[in-house]
């Protein structure tokens, strides 16, 4: 004769299940990839507000530095806004040197080709509290400078300087929303 499972059981096994479903996607969130929100309209028009995007987190946690060109999300070095994290591009590393010269970025003397930009780039006229920028700027050991797309309304390494290397959650690797626009970052 076949026994039914009891309704204990049942309820033990459901428990089981979502703990290790809740396990699992904790370590995922934590170590591999995170989603996230696109807050502002820095990264325009290659990123739009709202797009959500994967950061993904095992390259960083294994200690490989980022690169210039990779779409970071870092934390917020303005404590005081709205959003904890910003999404923006990586123009230099440590070591680099940036400067603007005729509305172009120059890293080490060499003009970047950035065809993904808005608008011309400018040093910004105002900086955050405690930010003294002078260009050329070499960009500190640790640290990276990062601008957004939209180079005329972004809030950026222009305004708060170069950003520590370990304040980067995470490089952007594709958009899944909205549907029409799920691709590659």
């Amino acid at each position: 004769m076949e026994q039914k499972p009891s309704v204990l059981r049942s309820i033990l096994e459901w428990v089981v299940i979502i703990a290790i479903a809740l396990v699992v996607g904790f370590f995922i969130r934590t170590f591999v990839a995170m989603p996230f929100v696109v807050p502002t309209g820095s990264m325009e028009h290659t990123i739009e507000i709202g797009d959500q995007l994967v950061a993904e987190k095992v390259t960083l946690s294994l200690g490989q530095p980022v690169s210039a060109g990779d779409v970071v999300v870092f934390t917020n070095p303005e404590t005081d806004s709205d959003h904890d994290f910003l999404v923006k591009r990586v123009i230099a590393t440590e070591g680099q040197t940036v400067t603007f010269i005729g509305g172009r970025v120059f890293v080490d003397g060499e003009a970047l080709d950035e065809d993904y930009t808005v608008g011309k780039t400018y040093p910004l006229d105002q900086q955050a509290v405690d930010v003294d920028l002078d260009y050329p700027y070499t960009v500190p050991d640790g640290c990276v400078w990062v601008m957004g797309d939209n180079r005329e309304n972004s809030a950026d390494s222009r305004y708060f300087g170069a950003i520590p290397q370990d304040s980067v959650v995470g490089v952007a690797l594709f958009r899944y929303w909205p549907l029409n626009r799920i691709g590659g970052i």
